[in-house]
């Protein structure tokens, strides 16, 4: 267990734990690389294929050991007919949101768990720069047009009210985000495949412009291309696989309903109940969590993440970041490949590849030190949350 804290706290209901199921290849692309090349314009199903070869690769399996197949923003049936994945025994489509990549590895596990198949292969694509995708500010569906008369026409908005309002009511001042920018765009330096590795400052910070104020440019996700693919199988025929596997110790996820992108409380009841289910599933709270993988479409989201699942105190995230504790080295490091804002938006997909390299080991310059425990977190309207270990 992480860092040698004892488990009396949540020792809870162990039997609702996860069956022993693990991630046992990842596969992404070279984000910095397609972000450089403007020239090149990227098809999304090759770069599908692509990640999928390099997770079928890492674990040492083929795509004839797969039998489960889950497609996030890409179709199912172009995928299979370029890969040769034509004979599958479960498929899906799912959404291309960034909720539906905790979605995606639960509905993962679930089929292994439960012998709808034994292998599943979870991939997801984008071609968002090539396409010149802007998410936001085009026409509002009917259910949107009254908010839209009042510019509400992107998620980036909402979240700039909601942040608005959790400024009101916590007294977070100007610079209360800074941290969290810092620290993605020294983890992306670290890291080779980062679009941005340019460390920043507070005052570059402050000096960014803004979007949706409060909002400022550094703190919306990049918009790229690029794919991610992970292979999904039970415990038992991970051990005979090619690398280390990282068990899937426990799930949880919660729905949040509404017409739009807004909660009052900040999605913090919806977050806290997900919390309490994982962590006694688990048997693993947040002081065992030696490194954090969090969903941050834009950067107030973490402020609301982290107090929901009980990192930080309710109100007071935006100061418990301070003082290095969320850095490589700190007390619970997080976002170690640069998250949303530095290494890539693959609407959380990525941020599970870095969870399993922490894992096991593989994050070079950015590895954290003796990581036994991963926990990523995304609160959007659909909550998730899953606990990563060692075998």
């Amino acid at each position: 267990m992480a860092r040698g804290h004892d488990l009396h706290e949540y020792k809870g209901d162990i039997a609702m734990a996860m069956k022993d199921v693990a991630i046992v290849g990842v596969g992404t692309s070279d984000f910095r690389r397609l972000y450089a090349d403007k020239s090149q314009k990227n098809d999304v199903y090759q770069l599908a294929a692509e990640a999928f070869r390099d997770a079928l690769e890492d674990c040492g399996a083929t795509q004839k050991d797969v039998d489960g197949l889950l497609c996030v923003n890409i179709k199912y049936g172009p995928f299979g007919d370029m890969t040769g994945l034509t004979g599958p025994g479960f498929v899906h489509d799912l959404e291309g949101t960034g909720r539906m990549s905790g979605v995606a590895l639960q509905e993962a596990c679930s089929l292994v768990e439960s012998g709808a198949a034994h292998t599943v292969a979870v991939v997801y694509a984008t071609n968002g720069r090539t396409a010149g995708l802007k998410y936001g500010g085009g026409d509002a569906d009917p259910a949107g047009a009254y908010d839209a008369m009042y510019g509400m026409t992107s998620t980036g908005a909402y979240l700039s009210m909601m942040y608005q309002r959790y400024r009101h009511l916590y007294g977070a001042p100007e610079d209360a985000l800074a941290p969290l920018a810092i620290n993605n765009r020294a983890n992306g330096a670290r890291n080779p495949i980062a679009v941005f590795q340019q460390e920043i400052t507070k005052d570059e910070y402050l000096a960014s412009r803004f979007i949706s104020q409060p909002l400022r440019k550094l703190d919306y996700c990049i918009i790229n291309d690029g794919a991610v693919a992970f292979i999904v199988t039970s415990m038992d025929r991970a051990r005979g696989m090619r690398k280390k596997p990282v068990r899937v110790a426990a799930t949880a996820g919660r729905a949040e309903l509404g017409r739009s992108y807004i909660s009052p409380d900040f999605y913090y009841a919806t977050s806290a109940a997900v919390a309490e289910d994982l962590y006694k599933k688990s048997g693993i709270g947040p002081d065992q969590i030696d490194c954090m993988q969090v969903y941050d479409n834009f950067l107030p989201t973490i402020l609301f993440t982290l107090e929901g699942f009980g990192h930080a105190p309710r109100g007071a995230s935006w100061e418990w970041i301070r003082d290095g504790r969320i850095e490589l080295g700190g007390e619970r490091p997080m976002n170690t490949s640069g998250g949303h804002t530095s290494e890539s938006y693959m609407q959380g997909f990525a941020l599970h590849v870095e969870a399993v390299r922490q894992v096991r080991g593989e994050a070079g310059e950015r590895q954290v030190e003796n990581c036994g425990t991963v926990q990523y977190m995304c609160v959007s309207p659909i909550v998730t949350s899953h606990i990563f270990t060692a075998d």
